[in-house]
């Protein structure tokens, strides 16, 4: 996908049909040809008669929804958030998968969790409590911690400071033509295909930064310039 606009729907690295039993074939196509294509078409749109956003990347226009033009500040949040949380669902599915993390983010795991079985119910219990629509997260916090949190519609970690490692997308466009309104089964049926070699790649990229006290994903020193002209 481009860093800035216009911004595109690239192909998944796998076939629709590879999260298969699990996730169906039909869910897949229709969250990633359809939902994601219309934040990424919803974006543009709206990003298209302000010039000076376009070298802005998406972690920019999340970082600094504050300093946006009113009109659009809204739409931009909201589709740019989109973008943002399904291209990172996205990206950590795999099938076959190891069914447990390993390396540098296990041992993490456990020392912040105990062992996996009590992370994988805490998960699933926050994911759970997501009322409506929304994510479950990990997350490295500011002192390169693990952190289970959750975010409501299209809202993302970034502007709290946090760094994604692995989410789930919790709404029923991402489950409901194979589990129905059973998000239980779903979740269950997510951590067979977590991506964990991504995952922990993640992590480490997180925790290294965390570690030298900067982060590529941190808000910018000085906030951009507010002044705008429409196209």
């Amino acid at each position: 996908m481009n860093e800035h606009y216009r911004f595109v729907n690239t192909p998944l690295p796998y076939p629709y049909s590879a999260m298969e039993p699990y996730i169906d074939e039909k869910t897949m196509w229709l969250h990633h040809s359809k939902h994601l294509q219309a934040y990424i078409d919803n974006l543009n749109n709206t990003l298209s008669k302000y010039p000076a956003l376009r070298n802005w990347t998406l972690e920019e226009l999340i970082m600094n929804t504050a300093s946006l033009p009113e009109d659009i500040r809204t739409a931009v949040a909201h589709n740019s958030g989109g973008v943002f949380n399904h291209q990172f669902y996205f990206s950590n599915l795999a099938n076959p998968a190891q069914q447990q993390p390993f390396g540098t983010l296990n041992e993490a795991i456990r020392n912040r969790f105990r062992n996996y079985a009590s992370f994988q119910a805490q998960f699933k219990e926050a994911a759970l409590s997501v009322f409506g629509s929304g994510y479950a997260w990990l997350v490295v916090n500011a002192f390169g911690e693990l952190d289970i949190m959750t975010t409501g519609n299209q809202d993302t970690p970034l502007p709290l400071g946090l760094s994604p490692v692995l989410n789930i997308d919790v709404w029923e466009h991402a489950y409901y033509l194979k589990h129905y309104n059973v998000r239980a089964d779903y979740i269950d049926d997510w951590f067979h295909v977590v991506n964990w070699n991504n995952a922990n790649k993640n992590y480490m990229r997180k925790t290294g930064m965390a570690a030298s006290g900067s982060s590529s994903l941190a808000a910018p020193s000085k906030p951009y310039a507010l002044h705008f002209q429409t196209r």
